[in-house]
């Protein structure tokens, strides 16, 4: 959870900067269907720009753009308006391929990867009601890998430390696949093993939604990509988290679009 002006929220999002310029993109459409071997390894990926350091500065908020029409007193449809994109447009591919770190346990501690590894396929499993999402085994075929891993400690600006229950770090990869390279946006997602299992779900829901290009948070208890969560974990998608996905599916983007010879 997260994002690029470094809030301090549920979790922690961070982003290597790309400074890049390119002709304006088109849009992709959402129900693109995986066609077979849509996933080959990377043969080269390097990262295109960064940020030198610091706080994570990639994310620039999303272009002026209207909420949905609503009464003052209800929720806006979807949170459109509270998204970062990066320079080079919205980072999102209309296919994932998504890497989920396997059981490496045959102890005891066997179940509690178990536990983990049901509660991220729940939730995979959420996402991919709205978009084509490629479970792989190998991790250099991925754009999204998932990690069972605590987030490291972070520090807000008052100086306290916190901890998260999961974090998504978004970098910005030309990778070669095929006869062209392309951009990328490549995903680390880190959830901590040592919760309870709904609470996993929640976390991987949550941050599995910045990994497909939420990069920001709804203002609503209720939705899986709310900045404060409410008091029961949200286990699946609100109307809101769909209609938000939907339209930013529709939105330009340089990114999976083959670069010019």
């Amino acid at each position: 959870m997260g994002w690029a002006l470094g809030q301090a929220l549920r979790s922690g999002a961070a982003i290597q900067l790309l400074l890049f310029a390119a002709a304006a993109p088109p849009a992709v459409a959402l129900d693109a269907a995986p066609s077979p071997g849509s996933c080959p390894a990377a043969i080269h990926s390097e990262p295109i720009g960064a940020n030198g350091g610091g706080a994570p500065s990639g994310l620039t908020p999303g272009p002026a753009v209207s909420p949905s029409a609503a009464s003052p007193a209800a929720a806006a449809p979807d949170y459109r308006d509270r998204i970062s994109t990066t320079p080079l447009g919205w980072p999102r591919l209309d296919r994932w391929c998504v890497w989920v770190e396997p059981l490496s346990s045959t102890g005891p501690q066997i179940l509690w990867e178990q536990r983990w590894l049901e509660a991220v396929d729940h939730a995979l499993s959420q996402w991919q009601s709205l978009l084509p999402l490629v479970r792989v085994e190998d991790p250099g075929a991925a754009q999204i890998r998932i990690l069972r891993r605590r987030p490291p400690l972070r520090q807000d600006s008052n100086g306290r430390i916190y901890a998260s229950n999961g974090r998504s770090i978004l970098e910005l990869r030309r990778v070669l696949r095929g006869e062209r390279p392309r951009l990328e946006p490549s995903v680390e997602v880190l959830l901590s093993p040592g919760q309870r299992q709904p609470a996993i779900e929640a976390a991987a829901l949550h941050e599995l939604g910045h990994a497909i290009g939420l990069w920001g948070h709804s203002d609503q208890p209720g939705d899986a990509m709310a900045a404060i969560p409410g008091a029961n974990p949200v286990l699946s998608l609100s109307e809101r988290d769909r209609a938000t996905v939907r339209w930013l599916y529709q939105q330009p983007t340089h990114f999976g679009i083959p670069l010019p010879p």
